[in-house]
């Protein structure tokens, strides 16, 4: 994740001797206090950028618009993903490869736990930001697809490599919504849950 100091920018009034912030997750944590305060629609960048101590050109330094803000930096994520599964043995079972590798991609340290959750509860159920949403679902499931059809010999848009990918996808929201209902929850271990339930083929009868 990049760190980048911001220049030549004025603190808006009232804010003087507030430490600007100066990594896109600090503005990303304030954003998500302002969504959660205030609501997503009702905040601006404006809004967000004065929080953060900071200019409304540096904000777009960080992230295009507002409804990026809440994904941090999922595009480096996706890559640490891609390059986590081609370093996967060859002779690995196609499941057990993607499953070390969902579990790796949703593996939290522990001071962002907090974060995510608020994060996650925002990106599920505040119905402005779904569209974009999809477009981020869309492209971790092409990851998963593209490692799928490497190894089966097929197409990324065949239907087996798509099946695959939009599988793990509900297994890993399905994960989520519950660990959102229930404080206590562990995320990993629900995800393992569901992983194991795909892998079993749902026999739970």
């Amino acid at each position: 994740m990049g760190s980048a100091s911001p220049h030549g920018t004025s603190r808006p009034a009232g804010r003087l001797g507030r430490r600007p912030v100066t990594t896109a997750a600090e503005l990303t944590h304030v954003a998500i206090r302002l969504f959660r305060d205030q609501g997503f629609e009702a905040t601006t960048v404006d809004d967000i950028a004065a929080a953060a101590g900071i200019g409304r050109r540096t904000f777009f330094r960080y992230f295009p618009s507002k409804n990026d803000v809440l994904w941090g930096d999922f595009d480096q994520r996706l890559a640490d993903l891609r390059e986590f599964l081609r370093r996967q043995p060859r002779s690995a079972p196609l499941m057990e490869a993607l499953r070390a590798a969902v579990l790796e991609f949703n593996r939290l340290p522990p001071e962002e736990i907090h974060w995510h959750r608020e994060r996650m509860r925002l990106l599920l159920y505040v119905p402005a930001l779904q569209a974009h949403s999809i477009l981020r679902y869309a492209a971790w499931r092409n990851v998963i697809a593209e490692y799928a059809a490497e190894r089966l010999g097929l197409r990324t848009d065949d239907h087996p490599p798509q099946a695959i990918a939009w599988a793990l996808l509900g297994v890993a929201l399905g994960a989520y919504e519950q660990w959102l209902r229930h404080e206590d929850a562990d995320l990993s271990r629900l995800l393992e849950a569901g992983l194991d339930m795909l892998r079993s083929g749902f026999a739970l009868g």
